[in-house]
C-alpha cells in the first residue's frame, strides 16, 4: 500500500540495505502488542502472504475468510485482503499477546517497524519513527530482522508485484466503460488470491505464471 508522504515525515530519513544495521529490535515486543491490536487494516496481504498462511495453517483463502482471519478492502484502488480486526485486534494474536503465526507471518508484519521506499526501479528499507510504541530498541542487521528465506529472491518478487499493482492502479484511475473496473476487481481477487496455490510447489514460478497470464488477457 503506497503512501504519498515525504520520507522525512515517517522515518529517520535514511535508506537501508539488507546488510545495514538499524535500531528496530524491540526486545521481542514483550509486554507490547499495540501494532497487532490497532493496525489490522493496514496489514495488506500480497499473494505470497496468502501462500505462506495457507501452507502454515493448512487453511486456504476461503477458509481464512470464513474464519474471519482476513477480510477484503480497497487498497491502491484494488480489492485486496488485509488482516481482520476482531475487536481485540488480529485473530492470530494469542491470549498471551503473542503472534501464533510468527514463523510465517505476513510481509508487513515481518518488516515492522521498517517499511519499503520505492525509487529508481528498486526499493530500500526505511525505519518508521512514529508507529512502534517501544522507545528503547536494539540494533540489528536488516537481513536478520526480516528472517526471510532466500531474501534476494523474495525482494525480486516484491519489486515485480509492486510494479504490477502500480500499473493496475494507474489503469483504475483512468476512465473506462461501465462494468470494466468491477470486473477487474473480481478477476484480480480471483486470479491472485482466491484460486488456490499448489502448496507442494514453489510459490515464485506460480505467481509469475499468473502475472504472465494476466498480461496476456489485457
Amino acid at each position: 500500500m503506497e503512501r504519498n508522504v515525504m520520507i522525512e515525515e515517517i522515518s529517520d530519513g535514511k535508506l537501508y540495505s539488507p546488510d545495514d544495521i538499524v535500531k528496530a529490535e524491540a526486545n521481542g515486543c514483550r509486554g507490547c502488542s499495540f501494532c497487532c491490536e490497532n493496525m489490522c487494516d493496514t496489514i495488506v496481504l500480497d499473494p505470497y502472504d496468502i501462500y505462506s498462511l495457507s501452507k502454515g495453517l493448512d487453511k486456504d483463502f476461503t477458509v481464512l475468510m470464513l474464519e474471519e482471519y482476513i477480510e477484503i478492502g480497497l487498497h491502491d484502488l484494488l480489492s485486496m485482503p488485509h488482516i481482520k480486526d476482531r475487536g481485540t485486534g488480529c485473530g492470530f494474536l494469542t491470549e498471551a499477546k503473542r503472534c501464533s503465526v510468527h514463523s510465517f507471518r505476513p510481509g508487513i508484519c515481518r518488516l515492522f517497524p521498517l517499511g519499503r521506499y520505492y525509487h529508481d526501479d528498486t526499493f530500500s528499507y526505511i525505519l518508521q519513527t512514529h508507529e512502534c510504541k517501544v522507545e528503547e530498541r536494539n540494533e540489528v542487521k536488516v537481513r536478520d530482522w526480516l528472517e526471510t528465506e532466500e531474501l534476494e529472491r523474495y525482494e525480486e518478487y516484491v519489486l515485480k508485484w509492486h510494479g504490477f499493482v502500480r500499473n493496475l492502479t494507474n489503469f483504475m484511475k483512468e476512465p473506462a466503460e461501465p462494468g470494466v473496473k468491477r470486473n477487474i476487481h473480481i478477476l484480480f481477487l480471483k486470479k491472485f488470491y482466491e484460486d488456490p496455490y499448489d502448496l507442494n510447489k514453489e510459490f515464485y514460478p506460480q505467481i509469475y505464471e499468473r502475472m504472465k497470464q494476466w498480461q496476456e488477457m489485457a
